[in-house]
């Protein structure tokens, strides 16, 4: 069971985090450095005591209170701790200090499954076998009421036996999440494995969009491409809400069925976790694992532990967001407006909402208040530049089809501009599907 432990004064400062010699609270012998992102970094590190190797992910909370996402961070922990299953990567221990949050984890010696793709597809019966060890961790957590709604070959490692591990639970939704409908609502998830009802702003069922993204890594082992891919990410977006895919002619028709069950756009007749189970295809070869379950459940009695609820500074904000399907794809060539701005300095806001109002509508709109803020607009197709009476660029807007009835509107701001002057007037060409209702 993972032990969550906050450290507090003299112990809490940086310089006495990591001595000269690398070594983590005077536990962990820290190596070599084995990813790094926006919020975290990941070590492998080895417990002095016992020379066991483990996985060292370090998080700042300066960062993650910054982004509005220590909820996310206690929700992965919480998680993890409930989860023992031989086809998930194991939380060890927490430790969490004013600065930082360090997860003690398993580790996972063979690396990315993605890695391994990128090199050469895999055979059918390969394919096959990851893909029964994907599901048997999914089915899990789902009989557990976790969603992991990020599911990806990145998030997927390779243990030295060659057995799939699922990691990285920073996504994941609780059954405590689901609205009275019996629906989640977060966009989230990485682009290229997003189900359809996620892209549409629908409401959506936690299970079934984990399946979606099940059926495009089994695609891609099997393919050794995504089912869904176009350097445009509109383009791509409409080919996932229209679920247009072609197999490789390697496929075999058992396959080919299979996973146009998994990728079937309508969550309503999507194949479940328990169809998948008793699929032909799906059971050549399979055998059911047995494992002794530990009870994970509430932290123990120790002194030194601290509930999950101490990892997080008082001035969180309590409406904090969540990193979504619409936050990751900023960072891609797409969606950069930045070459607008080169003179800017960091002052420079972006913003992204879905409207199903027409580009018409929504440029229409614009240019009013524009108008009003005497404001100089210039267009061209779905892009409009705003400049002040000095001719600076203020303001950047881009506009993309989503489906047939939705728009993404992209906009990058200074000064606050867009902020203070548009968001009031335009409030209203947001797409909310609680009191809209569904698109079809």
């Amino acid at each position: 069971m993972p032990e969550i432990v906050e450290l507090s004064g003299n112990a809490a400062s940086e310089s006495s985090e990591i001595s000269s010699e690398n070594v983590l609270f005077g536990k962990y012998e820290l190596g070599r450095l084995l990813g790094c992102g926006a919020f975290a970094k990941v070590y492998h590190a080895r417990n002095i005591q016992t020379g066991q190797s483990v996985a060292i992910k370090s998080i700042s909370k300066q960062k993650i209170l910054k982004g509005g996402l220590m909820s996310n961070i206690k929700r992965e922990i919480s998680i993890m701790r409930l989860l023992h299953h031989p086809y998930i990567v194991k939380l060890y221990e927490v430790l969490a200090t004013r600065t930082k949050i360090y997860f003690v984890m398993e580790f996972v010696k063979g690396g990315e499954l993605f890695t391994k793709i990128a090199k050469c597809r895999f055979s059918e019966d390969l394919s096959r076998r990851y893909f029964q060890q994907l599901i048997s961790a999914v089915g899990y957590c789902h009989s557990h009421g976790i969603f992991h709604r990020d599911l990806k070959p990145e998030n997927l490692l390779l243990d030295e036996r060659g057995d799939l591990k699922v990691s990285d639970f920073g996504l994941s939704a609780v059954t405590s999440q689901i609205r009275n409908d019996g629906m989640l609502y977060t966009l989230c998830g990485t682009p290229a494995y997003v189900a359809p009802e996620i892209l549409a702003k629908k409401g959506y069922n936690g299970a079934k969009v984990d399946i979606w993204s099940c059926g495009i890594i089994l695609f891609v082992l099997n393919a050794g491409y995504l089912p869904f891919n176009d350097q445009n990410l509109m383009v791509m977006y409409r080919k996932i809400y229209k679920g247009e895919f072609r197999c490789p002619k390697w496929t075999s028709p058992d396959l080919r069925r299979f996973l146009s069950r998994l990728l079937d756009t309508n969550p309503a007749t999507r194949i479940t976790v328990d169809e998948i189970l008793r699929d032909p295809w799906f059971r050549k070869g399979y055998k059911e694992i047995k494992f002794h379950e530990h009870d994970n459940f509430g932290l123990n009695n120790n002194n030194n532990n601290k509930a999950v609820l101490a990892l997080a500074d008082k001035q969180e904000d309590s409406g904090s967001k969540f990193l979504n399907a619409f936050d990751l794809i900023s960072f891609s060539s797409g969606f950069d407006l930045s070459g607008l701005f080169k003179d800017f300095d960091n002052s420079v806001e972006g913003e992204r909402f879905i409207s199903a109002e027409s580009p018409e509508r929504i440029t229409k709109r614009i240019e009013e208040v524009a108008t009003r803020e005497n404001l100089t607009v210039r267009k061209k197709d779905w892009k409009l530049m705003l400049e002040g009476q000095n001719g600076k660029s203020l303001v950047g807007v881009e506009m993309y089809q989503l489906t047939e009835n939705l728009v993404v509107v992209e906009v990058r701001s200074y000064e606050g501009v867009w902020r203070n002057k548009f968001n009031p007037e335009l409030s209203s060409l947001i797409y909310r599907p609680e009191s809209t209702g569904s698109v079809s």
